[in-house]
């Protein structure tokens, strides 16, 4: 595997300012990749993580601002990436919120929130997306949640939001191929949420992997650029980057 196998591709990535979505960009501009990041609050990280990218390859990688749940605004962040790559190669729909949801908790709010970044945005960015991509015979990654299938207790709304991303995933390989390849990425215990220091509920966690440790960010990013560079034969699959969670449940 080169380091140069995706020189001259434009890849879109929502959320990649900071967390799993930077460590996708670093890959993916290693990689030789230009990239056209989306930030919603992270501005600083966003500066800093461009002016880090443009440090290496002078004029790759772009930043955006966009509130994600304004979807009729969704279209002007492919053509931010058209305008200043010229295509658009590879979309990472990353973006996500992620926090408990208790039965007799649940609000409106909450299931619109949670529905609205991990399912709704995807489908229209990709519905958005979907010309530019078939014309490049382009990628769409979503970054998906091994809890799609497994439910985590207290985060009803989050996990049927993550399900239907599931769905989402494979059911636009059938409808944008063969021109668009379309495949998931589902982590396993990765990062925890901001804010979260270790706990015994962690530790427990980890014991169930199969390999009795946490993943980093770059397994994602990683796998990502497996998708994006090396498997052009693969669409509408999920990927468990878990350490084996999944099939120790």
């Amino acid at each position: 595997m080169g380091n140069d196998s995706l020189t001259g591709k434009t890849v879109l990535i929502t959320g990649g300012a900071k967390r799993v979505g930077a460590a996708i960009a670093r890959q993916l501009h290693g990689a030789g990749a230009n990239l056209a990041i989306h930030y919603r609050n992270s501005s600083r990280d966003a500066e800093a993580l461009a002016a880090e990218l443009n440090g290496i390859r002078a004029g790759s990688a772009a930043i955006v601002q966009a509130e994600l749940l304004e979807v009729a605004r969704l279209s002007a962040l492919v053509e931010f990436a058209v305008r200043n790559f010229g295509a658009l190669d590879v979309l990472v729909n990353n973006a996500s919120t992620f926090y408990p949801t208790p039965i007799g908790e649940i609000t409106p709010q909450t299931w619109d929130d949670l529905l609205g970044t991990n399912l709704k945005v995807p489908t229209f960015l990709s519905q958005a997306a979907a010309p530019a991509l078939r014309k490049s015979q382009g990628l769409i990654i979503n970054i998906v949640d091994i809890h799609a299938l497994r439910p985590l207790r207290d985060h009803t709304v989050y996990c049927t939001a993550k399900a239907g991303l599931h769905m989402l995933t494979r059911s636009l390989a059938k409808e944008l191929g063969p021109e668009v390849r379309v495949n998931g990425i589902a982590p396993g215990p990765i990062m925890w949420p901001e804010g979260q220091g270790d706990s015994a509920k962690q530790r427990k966690i980890i014991e169930r992997t199969i390999l009795k440790r946490m993943g980093s960010p770059a397994d994602i990013a990683r796998t990502a650029l497996f998708f994006a560079a090396h498997a052009p034969y693969i669409t509408g699959q999920i990927l468990a980057v878990d350490g084996g969670r999944s099939v120790a449940w």
